[in-house]
Formats: structure tokens, C-alpha cells, sequence
């Protein structure tokens, strides 16, 4: 079997579908304490169910709920499993719940769909890279955790623990398998992303074929504005309210200030200057947002020529369509290749009949979640997919 793609998760508030890492604020300090816990995470889901992989619920042994894995329906069953786990046997065991199980009423799972869970027993006092990985998690920083979720029993429930460029804890039972997927892990830390991720046996690394949940902690993504406008003043709400790190930048210092845009950081500085100084610090990466609000050639030309060149997932500029033939003219006359001027949404958002300036940043924001997940931006109703898997790239928050 040949190794394959991420399979893509939902992200969450910690109190609701978080995976262990996103409730890591809340877990580290009986973790340090030394208190042991079972956490029940969603491996896989087919047609309807309620969470993505990665999803979990976490009892300790004081009693404390974190979390959950399908809005209602079935948390009450996994709960009592956990409990279970841990007054007994601390073995990991996988569970399923479909809605053609016998048992599909009597746990609340009647919204047609399947749901695979991994439950792990966790001691702080075995596991001594636990408490390091939920303080990197909870303090901002950079962490995955990778556990076998389906192979051999013996691997069952294995995990590493990994930070960008390094493996720092745990073994999955084996070194090279232990490399292997310190290897493809740190990609998925490096997208932001969580899911699972299928080893094969092609490359001489397993026996049999195995399954990892990579669960990631990262940054939040980072959504820069330029153009100290209404528009981006709404923009910067959106974008804050969606999890990302908001920047508002602009060369006119009387615009560009604090009072005006509340959601964001300010910066004063010529937009493209200010993009090549993240892009040399290391702080743009695939899930970085791009939109260019300025509307004046002296500031967008330099700035989507640099932009577009970048790594990153989503550039976006806002302008009539003669605006935006105009700047096309003036990219290629630039250099930038047709490849480079393919990424460039514009004019940015999705027709929305957007008039204020709040309804505008509505269908920016739409077009930037449906490029996130490769939506195709038509309602519902015409009968597209509910759920879409994240595009083949690799990035999960926002793939290029």
C-alpha cells in the first residue's frame, strides 16, 4: 500500500470537537499532577457522522469531561467505556458506531453516518513526554502527536510526540518507522493540520499496513490586509472570529491606526516591504491569507508581484474587472509566469451581491473557506457535497 495524503479534520473550539491538543490549556495541569486519563479520538468517519478524525473525549480519573466526538450522540457510551478503561484494563481498544448497528438508537447515532474511535490510556508517569507536548500546545508552540490508530495489536496505541524538525518523544515501536513517520508528521505540523495518515508496506518500513492520527498544534494562520480601508476593518473581524492571526497594514499612517481596526495588529509600513520582511523572518507559511485592498498601482503592483511568488495559500486583490485587466497587464510586464497570475483571486470574494463594506469582507471570507477546503462556493441546495476533503496539496488550514 502506498503512502497517502492526510485525510483532512474539522478545526474546532476546544469545547466542542478539539482534538487532545486543543484542550491541552485545560489537560496540562492534572497531566503534571500525575493524574491518568483516557482519551476516545474519532480515526475514521463515513457518510454523515457528526465529527472528523481527530475529535476526541478525555475522562481523567477525577472525573473531569473534555471534549467530545459526536455532538451528543454517542458521548454517553464512549464515556462509560472510558471509565471502564480506567478502573480496568488499560490496553487501547478501538470502538464503532454506525447507524445500521443494532445499537444505533439506544446511543443517538441516527444521522445516517459511521464512527471509528481509538480509546488510549494515558499515565503521566509513563509517558514523561506527555506533559511537555500539552505545554508546547497550550503555550502557542508548534506540536504534533502521532499514534498507530489501526495495525498490528502490538503497535496499537503507540505514539510520538513531534516538533518542527525534530522528533522529541514516544516511540511507535520501531526506528525506522519511528523516522518515517517523524518524516510525514512534520509535514502536517508544518500545514497545520490534523487527520490521518496511511503507511505502507511497499517501502520495507512496516510488516503491515498501519494508519497514524496526526494530531497538530500550531499558530493560528495568519490573514495579512492591506489597505487600511472599511473594508478591511470588517475583513479583520471576519478573519479574527475565524481563528486567524489578523495584520492590517499600510503605508499612511494616519489611515493605518489601533482605534480603527480593534481586531488586528496595526503595522505602518509599504505593504510589499513589510510582506518580504515575514517571508525572511519565517512567518508566512501555506495557510497564510493574502488580500490586497489598496487599490492603487504604486502599492498593489510591487506587492502581488512579491505575493504571488510566495508559498502561500491564498492571494487575493480587490478591484473592478478593469482594474483587474489592468494589473494583469502590468504583473506580466513584471515577469510573473501565467502559472503565478493563476493563484491571484480577483476580483477577490465570491458574488455574494455584496454593497456594504461588512458584506463585502462576508465574500472575501466565503472564498477564502471555500479555498480552504475546495468548495465550490454554490448553495447547497443544487445538491454539491456537504463535506469536502481538503485538496491534494498537503495543507489542511489553507492549502495553496
Amino acid at each position: 500500500m502506498a503512502p497517502a495524503g492526510l485525510t483532512p479534520s474539522r478545526q474546532a473550539a476546544p469545547d466542542l470537537a478539539a482534538h487532545m491538543l486543543e484542550i491541552a490549556a485545560d489537560l496540562v495541569g492534572p497531566v503534571r499532577r500525575g493524574i491518568p486519563f483516557v482519551a476516545a479520538t474519532v480515526t475514521s468517519v463515513a457518510g454523515s457522522a457528526p465529527r472528523q478524525p481527530g475529535s476526541s473525549l478525555v475522562v481523567d480519573a477525577d472525573g473531569t469531561v473534555l471534549g467530545n466526538v459526536s455532538g451528543g450522540c454517542v458521548d454517553a457510551a464512549v464515556h462509560d467505556t472510558c471509565r471502564d478503561m480506567l478502573a480496568g484494563d488499560r490496553q487501547a481498544r478501538a470502538l464503532r458506531f454506525g447507524y445500521s448497528d443494532a445499537d444505533a438508537f439506544d446511543v443517538g447515532l441516527t444521522c445516517g453516518g459511521t464512527i471509528e474511535l481509538l480509546l488510549r490510556h494515558h499515565d503521566p508517569t509513563t509517558e514523561p513526554w506527555l506533559a511537555s507536548a500539552l505545554a508546547d500546545a497550550a503555550g502557542g508552540r508548534a506540536v504534533a502527536v502521532a499514534t498507530i490508530v489501526r495495525g498490528p495489536e502490538t503497535h496499537l496505541g503507540r505514539a510520538i510526540v513531534v516538533r518542527p524538525g525534530r522528533s522529541v518523544g514516544g516511540t511507535l515501536g520501531d526506528e525506522l518507522l519511528d523516522q518515517v513517520a517523524e518524516a510525514r508528521t512534520i509535514g502536517a505540523l508544518h500545514a497545520g493540520r490534523t487527520g490521518t495518515l496511511e503507511l505502507g508496506v511497499a517501502d520495507s518500513y512496516c510488516r503491515e499496513p498501519m494508519t497514524l492520527l496526526v494530531e497538530s498544534s500550531s499558530p493560528p494562520p495568519r490573514m495579512l490586509v492591506f489597505g487600511a480601508i472599511d473594508h478591511a476593518a470588517a475583513l479583520a473581524r471576519l478573519g479574527s472570529f475565524l481563528g486567524c492571526r489578523v495584520t492590517v497594514c499600510d503605508a499612511r499612517a494616519t489611515f493605518a491606526t489601533p482605534e480603527r481596526f480593534p481586531d488586528a495588529e496595526v503595522v505602518v509600513e509599504w505593504p510589499h516591504r513589510y510582506l518580504g520582511s515575514q517571508a525572511e523572518a519565517g512567518l508566512l507559511d501555506r495557510r497564510t491569507v493574502v488580500c490586497v485592498l489598496t487599490h492603487d498601482p504604486k502599492f498593489d503592483l510591487p506587492l502581488l508581484t512579491a505575493a504571488l511568488r510566495m508559498p502561500v495559500a491564498y492571494v487575493g486583490a480587490m478591484g473592478s474587472r478593469r482594474t483587474h485587466e489592468e494589473r494583469l497587464t502590468r504583473l506580466r510586464e513584471a515577469g510573473l509566469t501565467q502559472g503565478e497570475l493563476d493563484r491571484l483571486h480577483s476580483p477577490i470574494g465570491l458574488d455574494l451581491g455584496a454593497r456594504t463594506p461588512q458584506e463585502t469582507a462576508l465574500s472575501i471570507a466565503a472564498e477564502v473557506v471555500a479555498h480552504r477546503h475546495g468548495g465550490s462556493g454554490a448553495p447547497l441546495s443544487t445538491g454539491v457535497p456537504i463535506h469536502h476533503s481538503a485538496p491534494s496539496t498537503g495543507a489542511l488550514a489553507f492549502s495553496s
